[in-house]
């Protein structure tokens, strides 16, 4: 079965087999003002929310960590911190712009891939984390099988997303400041309009993504036994699942 996390978005891309060209073009393109966009958009709160999540999450010194979609590795960052020097973060991203921009350190080893087509071997980490690119994926269900492949048995996905608010309010409020504050805040902060571009697309994803029950759904098909959301503010979502066998 195959679940996309998105209907095809006519107005980015012609039809399926264009998206991943599409999506690597705007991320490459607003690469270097990719970590200054999002700085503005959560008013630098970021990597603080980062961190407590995983920590929330289980993740600890001495754990293996593979951060899929890592783009400029700002998670991988703060699970390297966690797992300190006994362990280790694998970031992972189909944009070598991404990854290039992000900062260089010994404790993070940087991987071009997919998602979908994880290039690393069975049963090798304690966690798969993705922040913020779910959205991003060709399916659902094929990825989260590679996720389940390369955990180890006891081992943990986190995947941070925002989500669509279900109120007609909220979601009127969230439209307006991801739809149209951000993107202009994000043109004047960083004075290009990729940057603006990748915002905007960045609202078009969450407004158009699956609702949580359809990710808990794929998670579980995917041979994840225990899978649940945990939801801050009523948009910040943290899917935990665990392998179980």
């Amino acid at each position: 079965m195959s679940q996309p996390p998105l209907p095809e978005l006519s107005h980015y891309w012609a039809n399926a087999d264009e998206r991943q060209r599409v999506v690597n073009s705007l991320f490459a393109r607003s690469a270097r003002h990719y970590d200054r966009a999002c700085d503005i958009m959560s008013f630098g709160t970021g990597r603080t929310y980062r961190r407590t999540a995983l920590e929330r999450a289980g993740v600890e010194p001495g754990m293996r960590v593979l951060d899929v979609g890592t783009g400029t590795g700002q998670l991988a960052q703060e699970a390297a911190r966690l797992v300190g020097s006994t362990g280790s973060v694998i970031g992972l991203d189909p944009s070598r712009e991404m990854m290039t921009v992000g900062p260089r350190t010994d404790s993070i080893s940087f991987v071009q891939g997919l998602g979908e087509f994880l290039p690393l071997p069975d049963r090798y980490f304690d966690f798969v984390t993705m922040g913020y690119a779910l959205r991003h994926v060709r399916d659902l269900d094929q990825t989260f099988v590679e996720y389940f492949r390369v955990l180890k048995p006891g081992g943990h996905a986190l995947l941070l997303e925002i989500t669509r608010p279900r109120s007609a309010i909220g979601y009127a409020m969230m439209r307006a400041y991801f739809g149209t504050v951000v993107p202009s805040l994000a043109r004047l902060g960083t004075r290009s309009a990729d940057a603006a571009r990748l915002m905007r697309f960045y609202w078009d994803t969450i407004a158009n993504c699956v609702p949580p029950e359809v990710v808990l759904a794929s998670l579980r098909r995917s041979g994840f036994a225990a899978a649940e959301r945990r939801c801050t503010a009523g948009i910040f979502s943290e899917y935990i699942a665990t392998r179980e066998g």
